[in-house]
Order: structure tokens, then C-alpha cells, then sequence
């Protein structure tokens, strides 16, 4: 197997879909899949040729076997996927409205997930590893919060640009002035950030519904890729971006959603694996829009994702 070239890092968990539409209290039955938003970003890649290394821990229960059993399926190396006999698995029972948004439970406390060891990276895997990539969930909880700040600073000293999603879940953080503190130490330390006004609402990065790019570039990143649900996406980047300062836009694809569950992940996916292939930011973007709106089209995050052939042939039928 060809070296990777991406590190994810993160948590993989159980996403139990429901079969109908509705609200929690009102679904009766529920699919189980494999989730997470760096583990659906790490099969992403898999699925477009580019499988990374992931960084994650995983319990030793019936789930754990389920995720990991996935995990290689889909061709993921296991050289960094440590297993936890002493915690459970993470849940997250998941609702649709009918337009196929999203209402998440998580079951979450002391979950295998919040004790990631990145120790287990090497220094000779960090010198080859040209991105790391890693979300917010990963850094609401300790011990994971600490140990994965480390993990960063030690991967940029290496070399390695750090991608970033906050991926929001104000149910997950104990205090709104404790994800404002964590969301700018990590802005801190990142390069790219994926991102919508829907994950920095509240913060000083978002202003009237739209991301606040200036203000972002102001505290870290150089490019920030914003999604901006069925307006598409678009890419901004500073004069200190390895491509320069530029403004690219894509206003996405017309599809009939069935569930919208790790459609941002699918996004991210395709944008790392543009960025990895050298593409122009442009063609990042109309090829990370391609991925995320097939991923709409299927039940589940994983299962959903698209290959290579899949999306060429999609886009080709829709530009």
C-alpha cells in the first residue's frame, strides 16, 4: 500500500438511524451504522483512492467490533486504531425532519472515543504525512482535548498542515465560553478550515448568517471552505496560502436528499483529496460539493460515500 498522505484523528461510533421521519421521541426503530465525523471523513477518503492513516480509540464491546470490522473493509490501515477494553462505545440516535436535516442524542459519557493516545504516532509517520485533519467532537471532552492539542503541535513541527472542522455540537461542551476558548486555541493551529456560519453561530467568526473569513485569517488559517448548504460552497484564502489569495464559489448540485447525516464529513473528504491531488481550489470545490451530494441520496454516513467513478459519472451528468 502506497504511504498515506492524510492522518485523521478522531472518533469513530454507532449512528442509529431512524427509519422513518420524525422527532426521537417518535421514531420507533433505528438502522445501525458506523459514524463519527473524522472516521467518515478517514472511509471517505478510502472510497476516493486517498485511504489515510486514522488515529482512534476503540472499545472493546460488540460496537467496537462492528466500527472496526468496518473500518478494514473499507480498507483503512489499523496501524493507529488502538482498542479499549476498560470503555463503551459512543452512541448517537439520529431523527430526520422531512427535508432530511438533523437531530442528534449522544450517549457519551467516558467513551472510548475521549482517550485517544496519539503517542502511538510515530515521528517517521508524521514525516511523510503531508495532512492532518481532526474535527471538533475529538476536543470537547478530556483526556482526547489535551492529548490531541499535543498531537497537533508535534504534527506541525513535523511539517504537516493541519485541516480543521469544527463540526458544532453545543450539546457535547460543557460551557459556550469553554468551546470559544478550545475553538480559537485550535483556529490557532490550523491551516484549513471547513467550516459553515452554522458552526461559528455565537462566536466572533460568523456575522448576519455568513463566515467571517477576515476575522478567521486574523487568528490562524490561511483558506477557509465554507459550506453553504443548497447555495453550494465557497473558498477563501489569504495571500499566505501555499495558492495564494483567492475567492472560488460553487452553487453545489440539485438532489432529492434522504439523509443528510455526514454530508459535511463527504465535503471534507473530497476537499482533502483535491488538496492531496494538487487541484486548484476551484475544481476542490465542485469535486467536495459532488461528493457530499451523492452521500445525500443514501441512508447513513459511511455507508452512503461515494467512489471516484461515481462522482465523475454524476457530475457529468449535472454541469
Amino acid at each position: 500500500m502506497t504511504t498515506p498522505d492524510v492522518l485523521v484523528a478522531g472518533e469513530t461510533l454507532i449512528d442509529f438511524i431512524p427509519d422513518q421521519a420524525g422527532s426521537l421521541s417518535s421514531v420507533e426503530t433505528f438502522s445501525r451504522r458506523a459514524g463519527g465525523a473524522p472516521a467518515n471523513v478517514a472511509v471517505g477518503l478510502a472510497r476516493l483512492d486517498r485511504p489515510p492513516w486514522f488515529l482512534t480509540n476503540v472499545a472493546e464491546d460488540a460496537f467496537g467490533e462492528f466500527l472496526v470490522d468496518g473500518l478494514r473493509e473499507h480498507g483503512i490501515p489499523q496501524r493507529f486504531v488502538t482498542r479499549d477494553p476498560d470503555h463503551q462505545t459512543t452512541l448517537a440516535f439520529v431523527a430526520h425532519d422531512a427535508a432530511a436535516d438533523r437531530e442528534f442524542s449522544f450517549y457519551r459519557t467516558e467513551t472510548a472515543d475521549q482517550y485517544v493516545d496519539p503517542r502511538v504516532v510515530d515521528d517517521d509517520a508524521l514525516d511523510s504525512t503531508s495532512w492532518v485533519a481532526l474535527g471538533g467532537v475529538a476536543l470537547a471532552n478530556e483526556p482526547a482535548r489535551s492529548r490531541l492539542f499535543e498531537f497537533v503541535e508535534r504534527a506541525r513541527d513535523h511539517g504537516c498542515a493541519i485541516v480543521f472542522d469544527p463540526n458544532t455540537r453545543p450539546e457535547l461542551w460543557e460551557s459556550d465560553e469553554t468551546f470559544e476558548a478550545v475553538l480559537e486555541r485550535m483556529l490557532s493551529l490550523t491551516d484549513v478550515l471547513k467550516t459553515s456560519a452554522d458552526d461559528l453561530l455565537g462566536t466572533g467568526f460568523a456575522d448576519r448568517g455568513s463566515v467571517a473569513e477576515e476575522a478567521l485569517f486574523d487568528v490562524g488559517p490561511h483558506t477557509v471552505v465554507a459550506t453553504r448548504g443548497a447555495a453550494g460552497a465557497r473558498a477563501v484564502s489569504s495571500p499566505d496560502a501555499p495558492w495564494g489569495a483567492l475567492d472560488e464559489t460553487h452553487p453545489g448540485y440539485a438532489v432529492d436528499p434522504v439523509d443528510t447525516t455526514g454530508a459535511g464529513d463527504a465535503f471534507l473528504a473530497g476537499v482533502l483529496a483535491g488538496l492531496v491531488d494538487d487541484e486548484p481550489l476551484d475544481e476542490v470545490l465542485g469535486f467536495a460539493n459532488a461528493v457530499a451530494a451523492l452521500t445525500t441520496t443514501d441512508a447513513g454516513a459511511s455507508t452512503a460515500l461515494p467512489d471516484r467513478a461515481a462522482v465523475a459519472e454524476f457530475r457529468a451528468e449535472n454541469e
